[in-house]
């Protein structure tokens, strides 16, 4: 059972860092105390380079430099991110740095029209921030549909709408125009 789990999940692995995935989605914060909050956006992603829209911003890592657009203000930030910080901007990778520490479980469901995989990640040692982290996949081809994170009282769910692997070349940097002020921040 261990195996097809852990053939399952590195199967996905490596799906993400060789193809392309493109997806429209809504996060989804809750917390016990507060109405949940959601934020839509789109995301192309292949591998550690991704481009993100979202909250009227546009993000793309190249692999070395985060751009980070502002169209309210005309600004372009570049920096060079911390390994953490570019785990936290990208949940699915994430699921890559966790598997060292957690303990794995994996589900099938029947699904509509095919069935669904779910990988839940539960790190050995709750010291590191989190309690659960829960991958659902479309299990033929792979395709992830939501990730679910849980921090103590706080839930995160990332819900992709109608994700596909895509062929066509992607741009992940951001070109700014002649009059877009550069707020160049790397070392």
């Amino acid at each position: 059972m261990l195996l097809t789990i852990l053939t399952i999940l590195s199967s996905f692995l490596t799906n993400l860092e060789t193809k392309t995935l493109q997806s429209d989605f809504t996060v989804t914060v809750s917390e016990e105390v507060n109405a949940p909050m959601n934020y839509p956006g789109t995301i192309v992603m292949s591998g550690r380079q991704f481009r993100l829209s979202m909250f009227n911003i546009e993000a793309a890592y190249d692999g070395k430099t985060l751009y980070m657009y502002s169209p309210e203000t005309d600004e372009l930030t570049l920096t060079n991110p911390t390994e953490e910080e570019l785990l936290e901007s990208n949940p699915l990778l994430y699921a890559k740095a966790l598997v060292p520490v957690c303990n794995i479980t994996e589900r099938t469901v029947t699904g509509n029209p095919s069935p669904l995989t779910l990988i839940t990640l539960t790190p050995k040692d709750q010291s590191i921030g989190i309690n659960r982290f829960v991958l659902k996949i479309r299990t033929a081809d792979l395709i992830p549909l939501s990730v679910e994170l849980k921090e103590g009282k706080k839930s995160t769910v990332l819900k992709f709408k109608e994700p596909k692997f895509v062929t066509t070349k992607q741009e992940y940097k951001i070109t700014p125009d002649k009059d877009t002020y550069v707020n160049d921040l790397r070392q």
